[in-house]
């Protein structure tokens, strides 16, 4: 009986580590097959984000904008005379002859006009006409400069009939207070032939011709084209003026010819023009007629042939067309081409100097002379006065 029991104690003892040891076994195998299916699942399992190559494409550079210069032109300036009375200045020692134009003319690169006089204060030997109903002379005060500074001139041309007013010392003391202003001038034969300006790195040329004696001379096409060609080499920009053409109402369209007034060869200022550009002129601005007339694009240079009187005190006829001209505006790449430009319209009346003219005649003639002088020409004006070249 003792040994039954034994052998059936022995017996479970013996079952329960078979038990015991099979499970072991299969917890051994589902270990192993876990680890195994983990691999197996590693391995099949899609790769994490790899690390892309450094990109060594160039970045891409904006090409640069084109360099622009605005350069303004006007015509006529007198701003008033002491001579023959002192009854010709404006009130206030004419500081407000330009202060509705000052801001515009203060907003360009380069700001130019035609000075058509003397600046002096006492003295000097006033030119003798044979005619004197014909023949005005005139001198303003030496502290107008300040005015023309003030509203941001650059260049101004003393190459017209008026600078000889009051002879050699009328001449010489205009330019030592011109220098003292900071204002460069040109347009006197022999001395004074042209100017150079630096403005932000840009160099910007000036000569100024007319067929006045003392100045350099719109006939003589050789020496013109001598001066230019020098100045189109040392400057990034060149601007001409010239002082010629018929003067009055009756002369405001270009002929292409020889212009003649009271005996007077005036030149032929579109053969004036067109030779300059040639030379390397970049902008044309003309004036002497005391009138608007047409504009040209030639070779993609803007030429204006008359800019009218623009401030002219006292002594003027501001009649009909001589009471309102163009101020002009033009922008011009760093090869001295047209871009674009605006006409702004002002007029003037006796008591006051250049205003904006709502009426915008400035803008009509040019339109209405240009369209009749120059069919062919490339730039359109704008009833607003805008300026641009066809396409």
């Amino acid at each position: 009986m003792l040994n039954k029991e034994l052998f059936k104690k022995g017996f479970r003892l013996g079952s329960l580590f078979c038990i015991i040891a099979l499970s072991l076994t299969f917890l051994s195998c589902g270990e192993q097959e876990a680890a195994g299916a983990s691999k197996a699942a590693a391995a099949l399992a899609p790769a994490g984000p790899a690390t892309p190559p450094p990109d060594t494409t160039p970045p891409v550079v904006a090409a640069p904008e084109p360099e622009r210069f605005t350069i303004i032109g006007v015509g006529d300036m007198m701003l008033g005379t002491n001579y023959p009375s002192a009854s010709y200045l404006p009130p206030n020692g004419g500081s407000a002859m330009l202060a509705d134009v000052r801001d515009i003319l203060a907003a360009a690169d380069i700001t130019f006009g035609n000075l058509e006089g003397t600046i002096l204060d006492k003295g000097g030997t006033p030119k003798r006409c044979n005619n004197p109903s014909l023949c005005y002379v005139f001198r303003s005060p030496e502290s107008y400069v300040k005015h023309f500074a003030d509203a941001g001139f650059d260049f101004l041309s003393i190459a017209n009939n008026h600078s000889g007013d009051f002879g050699a010392t009328g001449r010489e003391r205009t330019k030592a207070v011109l220098k003292e202003a900071g204002i460069a001038f040109a347009g006197l034969a022999g001395t004074d032939e042209y100017a150079v300006v630096e403005r932000e790195g840009v160099k910007y040329g000036l000569c100024a011709f007319a067929p006045n004696s003392g100045t350099c001379s719109i006939h003589d096409l050789a020496k013109a084209r001598q001066i230019v060609g020098k100045l189109e080499k040392e400057c990034d920009i060149v601007i001409v003026s010239f002082h010629g053409g018929a003067e009055g109402a009756s002369h405001q369209n270009v002929p292409r010819r020889s212009e003649t007034y009271y005996g007077e060869n005036r030149g032929d200022v579109h053969k004036f023009a067109h030779a300059v550009i040639d030379a390397g002129a970049d902008v044309v601005f003309g004036h002497g007629p005391h009138v608007t007339r047409a504009m040209e694009l030639y070779k993609s240079r803007l030429i204006c042939y008359s800019l009218g009187n623009f401030c002219t005190y006292g002594r003027f006829s501001l009649n009909g067309p001589a009471g309102f001209a163009p101020l002009v505006s033009v922008t011009v790449g760093r090869d001295g081409a047209f871009l674009e430009g605006q006409v702004t319209p002002v007029y003037q009346q006796k008591t006051h100097g250049p205003k904006i003219d709502s009426q915008k005649r400035a803008i009509n003639t040019l339109i209405e002379l240009t369209k009749a002088d120059f069919p062919e020409t490339e730039l359109l004006i704008g009833k607003d006065g805008k300026l641009t070249a066809k396409e």
